[in-house]
């Protein structure tokens, strides 16, 4: 049994991790690189190993950073089955094929403005290789063993975090590794807790928030400040927020809010098709999250949608203070840029973040107290209040990370610390080994390891095989 790290070191995107199990090479996620630009370059760059020699692709969940890159891959070679649970297909229908239009938008508007160095810029992958990628998924339950062949077998179990989230426990001759996914939190206002983890020989663990410990204030009482402060100067409030998951939660405390009096009755706005189809989808999954029908309903009876170009285009010519939730949630693209473009350098208005900002986006930019920020290859002067509520995040921190653990009843051999910035990850891998009394260990980009009976050995550096 051996495993390639291919992405999530170092970074909390690009979530990839080849397992190869006797004959058979599972790939453990297939997600895009975020923030920085030496990350995103990673993406133009050749697969590591050749996509079609990938016997199969088993999925935690349908974030971008763990599903995005799937589109490429299938272009590239892969034939395989993508295994995944059947909310996160129905969230991956949304997901990828506003990926590629994004892209494909972007590319569009970059050579018609003229701001990329590339000549003529292209996106990443199309609208057909989204298509093609989907075809691909491939529905199964939670707790139930799935034959990957070569008697590889794979099993999901409730991660939290988003619908349809899992932890994947990989299994093959007497050994086995977990990989946690993403983690959520046990008191999530929506989704169900993580279920405690399997045993297993190795586990992959992330690390988004191994450093720190979730403030514990009423995230509800400092979203309504912010409303009530910003309307009363006369501004806008624009949220980030990531379509799938992050919103939800906005909306569910937006409506609380609105329902007790204790914000104005200004106009909220939900403009990103992808986050209306999402808010939508939990009524297909009743029983899988904590809402109720009317709940469901609740969250968007009282929001206006914006479906279209147009519609966007008239969310931003409104007059008077209104709140804006838009995607993307670290601002590295989508609608949200142009209302960021609109309304952050006005000091009347508030840009609200409410999820984790990987180093090299926007928001962290933002959050670090930049004075502008770099959109469609112009500086655009950030006079707006800038916010972020931490203790809204879906991602489980630190101590939360090692409760989880804790249900482990048998110690892996080793732990892997990924999915995390650098001092999170070593946090959490200190954090591990003096509470846990663990192995541990935060693997570096492209490093290999042979999982034995005895321990995890590194094995010796891979030059990175090009795809075709």
């Amino acid at each position: 049994m051996e495993i390639l790290f291919l992405g999530a070191t170092g970074t909390v995107t690009g979530s990839r991790y080849l397992a190869t199990l006797g004959t058979r090479r599972i790939l453990v996620d297939c997600g895009l690189f975020q923030g920085v630009k030496s990350l995103r370059l990673r993406n133009r760059e050749p697969f590591p190993v050749d996509p079609a020699e990938i016997d199969a692709v088993v999925l935690t969940h349908a974030h971008i950073d763990h599903s995005g890159y799937l589109p490429a891959l299938v272009r590239d070679g892969f034939r395989g089955p993508i295994h995944c649970t059947e909310a996160t297909r129905t969230l991956c229908e949304l997901l990828l094929p506003d990926s590629a239009r994004i892209q494909e938008e972007e590319a569009e508007y970059a050579n018609r403005h003229g701001y990329s160095k590339h000549r003529p810029a292209l996106p990443l992958y199309t609208s057909e290789d989204a298509a093609a990628a989907l075809e691909r998924l491939t529905p199964v339950g939670f707790g139930v063993d799935i034959d990957l062949g070569g008697g590889v077998t794979a099993r999901w179990s409730h991660a939290g975090h988003i619908l349809g989230a899992a932890s994947i426990r990989l299994a093959y001759g007497g050994r086995s590794i977990l990989f946690s996914g993403d983690v959520g939190r046990p008191d999530d206002p929506i989704l169900l807790p993580p279920s405690p983890p399997a045993d297993a020989d190795y586990l992959v663990v992330e690390s988004t928030y191994g450093d720190r410990v979730h403030e514990r204030a009423d995230p509800r009482g400092v979203l309504g400040d912010v409303v009530r402060r910003t309307a009363a100067r006369g501004g806008v409030v624009v949220i980030p927020a990531f379509a799938v998951g992050r919103t939800q939660t906005i909306l569910y405390h937006l409506a609380a809010l609105r329902a007790a009096g204790a914000i104005p009755e200004i106009p909220i706005y939900l403009d990103s098709p992808m986050a209306i189809d999402a808010t939508r989808i939990l009524h297909r999954h009743i029983g899988e999250h904590r809402l109720t029908t009317a709940q469901c309903v609740a969250l968007y009876s009282s929001v206006r949608m914006a479906n279209t170009v147009e519609e966007s285009k008239a969310v931003m010519r409104a007059i008077g203070p209104r709140i804006i939730i838009s995607a993307s949630g670290m601002a590295t693209g989508g609608r949200v840029l142009h209302h960021l473009k609109a309304f952050a350098p006005d000091p009347r208005s508030t840009v609200l973040f409410v999820g984790h900002q990987a180093a090299g986006t926007r928001g962290a930019a933002a959050l670090a107290g930049a004075a502008s920020l770099k959109i469609h290859g112009e500086y655009v002067p950030l006079r707006a209040e800038v916010v972020s509520i931490g203790h809204l995040s879906a991602h489980a921190d630190r101590e939360e990370l090692l409760a989880w653990m804790s249900g482990m009843r048998t110690p892996p051999r080793e732990a892997f610390v990924t999915h995390g910035e650098p001092v999170a990850s070593d946090a959490l891998r200190q954090a591990i080994e003096e509470r846990l009394g663990w192995r541990c260990t935060v693997p570096d980009y492209l490093q290999g390891f042979r999982l034995g009976a005895g321990g995890a050995e590194p094995l010796p550096r891979r030059v990175p095989v090009a795809a075709g």
